[in-house]
């Protein structure tokens, strides 16, 4: 989205000149310790005090809001916090009323719960892809969110995925009460990602056949590479063992990049600026990206994202690493920051708001 303007967060810590390997979870306990230490005791304090939140995640899909948040609990325990995506409660939902117990459960709570133009049993149809209206009703929505929050214990909550549609707005402002938080703090979390950023993910994603997890053949590579002689290409080799280094493989589609999602996109923008405009709720900015030219009064060289290429040497396989410049959405050439660092900023902005 053009001209956000967002503030930018500065990691360079006095006293820290140590680098850190953000691609271990040992390297990023060291990290956070390091350069926000006291504002994730303040967080731990707070949250271990019986006390919550709710964070709504905004932005674009595919923006990282899963990673930033699980990032978040990563460093302050995931016994106080826990995500939930909207997308994949619907999808959760679907499987467990195949069975006879969850379904009777589940029309048991929309009895109670929940106030629309559908009757429960047509909501199952709504869930299940049976009825004839595509799409499941903002109502309907509210009331999984509510069944989803009474079957886990309190907790703060990152909420991915809500609101996504303008109607949906005005509920998300009354749904602390809603869902039981009457007094716990709300605040929404903007992420400003570039659309090249979100383009490239897609197009160098690659995932495991057997465990499913991606990767990215340019941006986030595993420990071994292969090279396939017939096809003259690069792979990558899946780190978990019992995955026999199996060889990793595009997901059909991703060549495509952002254009399949291109209009769901600008529906994100709309809504992100909307919501930029209201009052009465704190704010947390994140930025993925930052000036090529200023990134380095602002970032340690560590902490920007790199770009791999690969070479052919006999039989060994060259890594060339540099850092990975992308045009932002105002044209201007940007480095991209590793995850870690942009949670770096939302637990310092987090840990002032629950103050």
């Amino acid at each position: 989205m053009k001209n956000l303007n967002f503030p930018i967060f500065k990691t360079i810590t006095p006293g820290v000149e140590k680098k850190f390997d953000l691609n271990t979870i040992e390297g990023r306990k060291e990290y956070f310790t390091a350069k926000v230490g006291p504002e994730i005791e303040k967080i731990k304090k707070y949250l271990s005090s019986d006390k919550a939140f709710i964070a709504f995640l905004l932005g674009k899909k595919n923006s990282g809001k899963g990673t930033y948040s699980k990032l978040f609990m990563e460093a302050v325990g995931s016994e106080y916090v826990g995500h939930l995506s909207v997308g994949d409660l619907v999808r959760y939902i679907h499987k467990s009323i195949e069975s006879e117990d969850g379904k009777k459960k589940l029309i048991e709570f929309l009895k109670k719960n929940y106030r629309g133009f559908h009757s429960p049993e047509e909501t199952i149809d709504l869930i299940m892809g049976r009825s004839q209206s595509s799409l499941v009703s903002s109502e309907l929505i509210l009331a999984l969110i509510q069944f989803e929050i009474s079957q886990r214990p309190r907790q703060a909550l990152f909420l991915d995925g809500f609101p996504r549609a303008f109607d949906q707005v005005s509920y998300s402002l009354f749904l602390k009460k809603v869902i039981g938080y009457h007094d716990e703090p709300d605040f929404l979390v903007f992420i400003d990602v570039p659309e090249a950023v979100i383009d490239q993910r897609i197009k160098t994603r690659v995932v495991c056949p057997i465990c499913k997890t991606p990767r990215s053949i340019r941006l986030a590579m595993t420990k071994e590479i292969g090279y396939d002689e017939s096809k003259k290409e690069f792979y990558l080799i899946c780190d978990t063992p019992s995955c026999n280094k199996a060889r990793m493989v595009p997901k059909e589609g991703d060549e495509l990049g952002i254009e399949p999602i291109r209009e769901r996109l600008e529906t994100d923008d709309k809504i992100f600026a909307h919501l930029l405009k209201l009052h009465g709720i704190p704010k947390v900015f994140l930025r993925n990206s930052l000036p090529e030219q200023t990134a380095r009064e602002y970032v340690d060289d560590y902490e920007i994202t790199p770009s791999y290429t690969f070479e052919k040497e006999g039989e060994k396989i060259k890594i060339i690493e540099s850092p990975w410049i992308v045009k932002d959405d105002d044209g201007v050439d940007s480095v991209s920051l590793l995850p870690a660092a942009v949670v770096i900023g939302m637990i310092s902005q987090i840990a002032k708001i629950l103050n």
